[in-house]
């Protein structure tokens, strides 16, 4: 049933990229602020009726993430009264949709906009290596750990030890994905990929290649988020946003719990399942934070698409590409279409243009359930969502 105050999603949008960097010339709060206006404007809104505002990222005062609300309100010229600058890495934007969600069931706010901008690529600034910033990792950094991909090298080789996990079950999610931005003129990567591709790439951290890591990009995006009731007013598609869970478990891949198995993406998953009420065979179109391919397919398992260890049989036979029984990362996902270091965002905005039916050659036949996972961090924090169409 139905209630006037029950979130939904109103407006997207995100910037433009040539050959993974902006196409406008601007700060990175300047493309911040272009993709919210945008959003906004597409909701049929104006920025005078945001009062919520939510973001993250590696940018703000006095230093990297921090004050993030603050320094984007102030660019912003708004005031709002509802602000949420979690961040748990490239899942903070599915966590912030259900913020925004519990904000706007409860009063807290009436239009909720989430945020985030990264000109890393132009930067060329990527590493998060150095010191070690928290005392766990005293056992990783000092001794050459490359983060983050270390971290996600350890889990791959834990899971092929456990259960026979194979490179080539990890290529496959490569190549399913860039068939996908074949099919999406905004990809950045849209040449033809074979597994033998994938694995002939330069090894980065045994056993993981240059192609089953992510890109590295620029990338700009905004949502705008209110009420059923309001949004009857506006001129776009509402999205609804039906269930939503989170949860995180470390920081140091060494205090992983199990690396062969992502405890937090299987409790917000189940979280967010039940919240919404549908079962896996709900679910039209998924779209998984891919940061690496083995992130995709411990994902996969942890969610219960497939039972623990049976994630490379699950993907086998270009499961998840174009054509495929498992639509999956649609737009080429941070594999193929675009990664600026927190990809959550754009994985939102892809599920939305699927269940709007906006997504051209890419587009899912009959999409109305999807879901949304987010993973932050060195396989850290996990955020589900699940969108259906309205």
């Amino acid at each position: 049933m139905k209630n006037r105050r029950d979130p939904v999603i109103v407006g997207i949008a995100d910037a433009p990229l040539e050959d993974g960097k902006f196409v406008t010339k601007a700060s990175v709060l300047g493309h911040a602020a272009l993709v919210a206006k945008a959003a906004v404007e597409e909701a049929g809104l104006t920025l005078d009726d945001v009062d919520g505002l939510l973001t993250a990222g590696m940018w703000g005062v006095p230093g990297p993430g921090q004050l993030a609300t603050v320094t984007l309100g102030e660019y912003l010229g708004i005031m709002p009264t509802f602000v949420d600058g979690t961040n748990i890495g490239g899942s903070a934007f599915e966590a912030h949709v259900a913020h925004a969600a519990m904000a706007l069931r409860e009063g807290y706010c009436e239009v909720a906009l989430i945020v985030y901008s990264s000109d890393q690529k132009s930067l060329r600034s990527r590493n998060l290596g150095g010191r070690p910033s928290v005392l766990s990792m005293q056992h990783e950094t000092p001794y050459g750990m490359p983060t983050p991909v270390g971290g996600y090298a350890m889990a791959a080789q834990r899971h092929m030890h456990e259960f026979g996990t194979t490179s080539e079950n990890l290529a496959e999610i490569a190549v399913a994905t860039r068939k996908w931005a074949q099919l999406n003129p905004e990809a950045t990567r849209r040449d033809p990929l074979s597994i033998d591709d994938v694995l002939s790439s330069t090894m980065i951290s045994e056993p993981l290649h240059l192609l089953d890591c992510c890109l590295v990009t620029d990338g700009a995006g905004a949502i705008v988020m209110t009420t059923a009731e309001r949004a009857k007013d506006l001129k776009s598609k509402p999205v609804a946003v039906k269930g939503y869970g989170e949860a995180h478990t470390h920081w140091a891949i060494g205090e992983m719990p199990d690396l062969a198995r992502l405890l937090p993406a299987q409790k917000a998953g189940e979280r967010a399942m039940k919240m919404a009420g549908v079962s896996h065979s709900d679910i039209d179109v998924v779209e998984i934070y891919d940061s690496f391919t083995i992130t995709v397919l411990l994902t996969l398992e942890a969610l219960g698409f497939c039972k623990f260890g049976e994630g490379g049989d699950f993907v086998s036979g270009q499961r998840t590409a174009p054509g495929g029984a498992f639509p999956m990362n649609t737009s080429g996902g941070g594999l193929s279409a675009l990664h600026p270091g927190m990809f959550g965002m754009f994985l939102l905005i892809e599920a939305v243009r699927q269940l709007r039916g906006d997504c051209g050659e890419r587009q899912v036949k009959g999409a109305e359930t999807a879901l949304v996972h987010g993973t932050g961090g060195t396989l850290s924090s996990g955020a589900t969502v699940i969108l259906q169409k309205d």
